[in-house]
């Protein structure tokens, strides 16, 4: 990495969040509704622990129009520190209608709930990703045990010490009906073929994202081969319906990635032949890898592109000095921006980190982060307009 072709440029962040801890979840969702009011997070009463199965999270937004006013909506147990509730807006209704899960029963269950007529709909299990006719989900119990901090404790769903069922996998969930099915299972991702460690340990799938017009999903299928050492990855992309899966990585590392187009994923992964990580572009439909940044990146982080795809936003874990780099890439110059650095307090580590999980509002304008780097963990705002804004 190459230090000197890396711009400076912090820019304020605003919190819009306080009193009791928030926070919104993942990188590759809308916190914002369609019009841009309302911004939607996870409140909580303690951020220093795991959540257990009673430890209730309120599900609520914040009306940016009205003074940062924080509006309860409803209350969840079944959400982690790094994903919450998966909560989103729902893409057929972006502007009134939210999708979240639920624990009842010790089982999982997504709701779909209008906002403003206070109707709920609950679906026949938990979701991952969502679209505007479909959505895909997975095992959180499961996950829970393969993946802490990503999955929900106590359900009743969890199927080890199996090693690759063939009745648990990857689901999908018609949004009209509630009703799902198995569509993908581990024991179909196990007999793939792939590389021998790939067969020696508990298959899991995590990461489901779908495309962003529907036409396929991607997802990735791990596995544990030895606890001492971190688990193995394979990235998949799948037709809707499960029945054309292709193996798109098979390696050892593939991390954060996100959609550029119906084809195309940016991913922080080892590439075929490389001797290093790095960002690439895949092609998911044929065996063509692209990297880009390798002068000016050298870290992880959660990707994602801006709403005209010009810019990139990235970030990083903590660096010597326990700081976060919030970051901006301009795909056309290979331009690195630096935009924020926020500290990361050293107890918050493991399963219980505060990421910043970057996220665009739906005007490219303006940058979501969640941060712990006043010692509350809050939601805030950057606005990056004077940057992405620029013509050259």
């Amino acid at each position: 990495m190459t230090f000197d072709k890396i711009e400076q440029h912090p820019l304020e962040a605003k919190p819009i969040t306080s009193d009791r801890h928030h926070f919104f979840g993942y990188y590759d969702k809308f916190p914002f509704n369609k019009s841009g009011r309302y911004h939607l997070a996870l409140e909580t009463g303690f951020i220093d622990r795991q959540p257990t199965r009673d430890d209730v999270a309120v599900i609520g937004m914040v009306d940016m129009a009205d003074d940062n006013r924080w509006i309860p909506l409803a209350e969840t147990t079944a959400w982690s520190w790094q994903q919450g509730t998966m909560l989103q807006w729902l893409p057929s209704e972006p502007e009134s209608t939210i999708i979240y899960n639920v624990r009842a029963n010790d089982r999982f269950y997504a709701v779909i709930h209008n906002i403003a007529t206070g109707e709920k709909r609950q679906l026949s299990r938990s979701f991952y990703a969502v679209g505007t006719d479909y959505a895909v989900g997975l095992n959180y119990a499961r996950l829970h045990h393969t993946r802490p901090g990503y999955g929900y404790p106590d359900g009743m769903e969890n199927t080890l010490p199996a090693e690759h069922p063939d009745d648990d996998g990857v689901y999908r969930i018609d949004l009209k009906t509630g009703e799902s099915e198995l569509i993908i299972s581990l024991q179909r991702l196990f007999e793939t073929h792939t590389i021998p460690r790939m067969h020696l340990g508990p298959h899991w799938v995590n990461h489901l994202t779908i495309s962003p017009e529907g036409t396929n999903f991607v997802f990735l299928n791990r596995c544990q081969f030895d606890p001492k050492v971190r688990f193995n990855d394979r990235f998949y992309r799948s037709s809707p319906d499960g029945t054309d899966i292709r193996l798109v990585h098979d390696n050892t590392y593939f991390s954060h990635f996100g959609y550029l187009d119906e084809r195309t994923i940016v991913a922080y992964a080892r590439t075929p032949g490389a001797q290093s990580d790095e960002y690439a572009l895949y092609d998911l439909y044929e065996d063509k890898v692209t990297p880009f940044g390798n002068d000016v990146f050298s870290s992880d982080g959660h990707c994602s592109f801006s709403p005209d795809r010009k810019w990139m936003l990235t970030d990083t874990y903590p660096d010597r000095d326990s700081n976060r780099i919030l970051i901006l890439y301009e795909m056309a110059t290979g331009r690195r921006i630096d935009i924020g650095k926020f500290f990361s307090p050293p107890t918050l580590k493991n399963e219980i980190r505060c990421d910043l999980h970057p996220r665009w509002s739906r005007d490219g304008k303006k940058v979501s982060i969640d941060s712990a780097h006043t010692g509350e963990r809050q939601v805030y705002i950057v606005d990056v307009s004077d940057i992405v804004g620029e013509r050259h």
